[in-house]
């Protein structure tokens, strides 16, 4: 089996048992009544999305696991070529970062199901406490970076800096920066892809198109397994959106946006480009962004400027109408599947970037 056979396997693979699964997955979620509770916090007309059902993001989990193993299978029982360079998955450190990566985003999958568990199933709509879900991702995080310093892949690419990386794992110094750093972007990701399940359509759109940025890119590097992987979820994102556009019938939940943000970032760190997620996924950045931006803006005008509402209350200004910022967008009159085309639109613009500053700047360390 050719290497560009196994990718091809991989994607359409996932979409197919994405797309298909959503005709039974939906009715039994329907059954079991785990609808999505919509928050008095957001835009009033989501209330009319009460009651749609949530933790669809089962969907793109079996979907992309089974593609995954599928392929592998496949492409292990043939020899599949690693010839030209390529780094099949027959190497050792290969199989830690896909599997690794596998296991990072499956434990997030699992915090968000036991948030969504508690919210839906149990009726009690604050979830998990959000010391419980740090301590979650973290932990997991934790066990990520483990895998990765116990296997030797503790190296990066330097930016715009050919030929040359940087080895975190040698050092005092470096080990800061490896295991403080990436548990910053691991936890940080993992809430910003969160933030940004918040209309139809969007999460998906977005990290489908951040997950072919990443195939584009492990496919210059020649690393096979990293490619099967992002085809993988590229593949499985796009099948969930064919019932997850607007008006969506069925809704990711926290478990699937906590598995979306473990598998974005794991693509990053096996890529040995991390601070390239940065970039590539500025949608996420910027949903974080604008909610950090509001309720720190929001705490220091409270203070300095002590206005008080119809009621009295010292009340804080305010940047943005809400946060994450594409509620701004829908109250400044944008429509959800124009908010979705834009985000994507930039998404796929910052890929090229992310995808032509690994070109440019980066030449394969193999």
């Amino acid at each position: 089996m050719s290497n560009w056979l196994a990718i091809a396997i991989a994607l359409v693979l996932a979409f197919v048992i994405s797309a298909v699964s959503g005709k039974w997955l939906i009715p039994w979620l329907h059954k079991l009544k785990y609808g999505q509770t919509i928050l008095d916090i957001g835009p009033s007309w989501h209330k009319k999305k009460q009651g749609t059902p949530t933790m669809g993001g089962i969907m793109f989990i079996i979907a992309s696991i089974v593609s995954i193993i599928i392929t592998v299978l496949i492409f292990t029982l043939t020899k599949g070529d690693i010839s030209d360079g390529a780094v099949g998955l027959f190497d050792p450190k290969t199989k830690v970062l896909v599997y690794a990566g596998i296991f990072l985003a499956l434990g997030q999958g699992c915090v968000g199901f036991a948030d969504d568990y508690i919210s839906v199933v149990k009726k009690k709509n604050e979830g998990l406490t959000p010391k419980q879900k740090t301590l979650g991702l973290v932990v997991i995080g934790f066990g990520y970076l483990l895998a990765l310093y116990l296997s030797g892949n503790t190296w990066f690419y330097l930016p715009f800096a050919k030929n040359m990386t940087v080895e975190l794992g040698g050092s005092v110094a470096g080990g800061l920066v490896f295991w403080l750093g990436g548990i910053f972007l691991i936890y940080g990701f993992a809430n910003a892809v969160n933030l940004t399940d918040g209309i139809d359509g969007l999460c998906g759109s977005v990290t489908t198109v951040v997950s072919i940025g990443f195939l584009v890119i492990s496919i210059m590097h020649k690393f096979m397994g990293v490619s099967i992987f992002a085809a993988a979820i590229a593949g499985a994102c796009a099948g969930y959106l064919i019932w997850n556009h607007y008006p969506a019938k069925v809704f990711m939940g926290d478990t699937g946006s906590l598995f979306l943000g473990g598998a974005v970032i794991a693509m990053a760190f096996a890529l040995h480009v991390p601070y390239i997620i940065l970039i590539m996924g500025i949608v996420y950045v910027c949903e974080t962004g604008s909610v950090m931006l509001q309720v720190g803006y929001y705490k220091l005008t409270k203070k300095i400027y002590k206005d008080k509402d119809e009621n009295g209350n010292i009340v804080g200004r305010r940047i943005f109408k809400m946060t994450p910022i594409h509620h701004h967008f829908e109250l400044s009159g944008w429509k959800e599947t124009k908010i979705v085309s834009v985000f994507s639109l930039v998404t796929l613009i910052a890929s090229a970037i992310g995808v032509a500053i690994v070109y440019f700047g980066i030449f394969s360390r193999l």
